[in-house]
């Protein structure tokens, strides 16, 4: 049966009271995965927003077993995890590893790419707020052309962004998935499905960040449905190589086109140096992702 609003579990697993930013979607995200995994899991956290989500034992809001590891050891923190939960002789909980876009793209690559070349069978989420906003709004492998940040102060980063979730589909694992916090049940649905499958899996969530791309913290939610239907975000699954548009990409797919991207870029304060031909360079990378998925789903 498919999850609405009416039929999701009410049991809260992050409970109000963390520390976070105003209109955050890293917390709207995070309540629904561990709703997805029933509080069944251990969570390991590399320096990042989530850290401070979660806050310090014995001082947390959050109601599962978390292990803060080192920038890069995200994915090697699950596959210690994993190895003792095997020692104990235990069977049951999911191990999950949630890293921002820092500890993903950039610092914490090589231990996911290895875990995933092994098959280790954890979850791994990468929540992408394009940047690294808890330490003052760096750039990532992740910020994309155009956007001011604490390391790109004036012109903007001058590059696109890596395509994270290609590469993990690379490694051949059974499962990798994109998801937005605005479509919190198309995020419900894949981490669920994710569960259940066995060796490695990634999903790709991206997450507003209003104090780092400089838009109203009330705006996080349309922000973020902006981005899918400008063509931003793809929400996508890959299972067994069986490529899937999902909730609104697959309806935009059916009944319309993309609105013009400079609809999104106008919104953010991070791009208010971008030149014209930057975001005529950003609407062709956007248009060219666009028609790569819909040629992979048959549209």
């Amino acid at each position: 049966m498919k999850t609405t609003a009416v039929n999701l579990t009410e049991k809260e697993y992050a409970l109000p009271g963390n520390r976070t930013c105003p209109g955050c979607a890293l917390s709207l995200a995070y309540r629904h995965i561990l709703k997805a995994l029933e509080g069944q899991a251990i969570v390991t956290v590399p320096p990042s927003c989530l850290t401070v989500l979660h806050g310090m034992y014995p001082i947390t809001s959050v109601t599962v077993p978390c292990v803060n590891t080192p920038f890069a050891s995200a994915a090697a923190s699950a596959t210690g995890l994993l190895a003792g939960l095997k020692a104990l002789g235990r069977e049951g909980p999911t191990v999950v590893a949630v890293a921002g876009d820092g500890g993903t793209y950039d610092i914490g690559i090589q231990a996911l790419s290895a875990a995933a070349e092994r098959q280790t069978d954890f979850l791994y989420i990468c929540y992408d707020n394009e940047g690294y906003m808890n330490t003052g709004n760096q750039r990532s492998g992740s910020t994309p052309l155009g956007a001011i940040s604490g390391t790109t102060p004036v012109l903007g980063k001058q590059q696109n962004p890596k395509d994270i979730v290609a590469i993990m589909e690379a490694h051949g694992i059974p499962y990798v998935a994109t998801a937005n916090a605005s479509y919190p049940l198309d995020l419900y649905e894949k981490v669920k499905k994710a569960r259940a499958i066995r060796g490695t899996r990634f999903i790709h969530v991206f997450s507003p960040c209003p104090p780092g791309w400089s838009f109203p913290f009330n705006n996080t939610i349309s922000i973020g449905k902006l981005a899918v239907e400008i063509g931003w975000v793809i929400l996508y699954e890959v299972e067994d190589g069986v490529f899937r548009l999902t909730s609104a990409s697959e309806s935009i797919a059916k009944q319309g086109n993309l609105k013009p991207l400079r609809e999104y870029l106008g919104q953010q304060g991070r791009f208010r140096n971008i030149t014209e031909e930057q975001i005529e360079a950003l609407q062709r990378w956007v248009n060219a992702r666009w028609k790569r998925c819909l040629d992979r789903a048959g549209n």
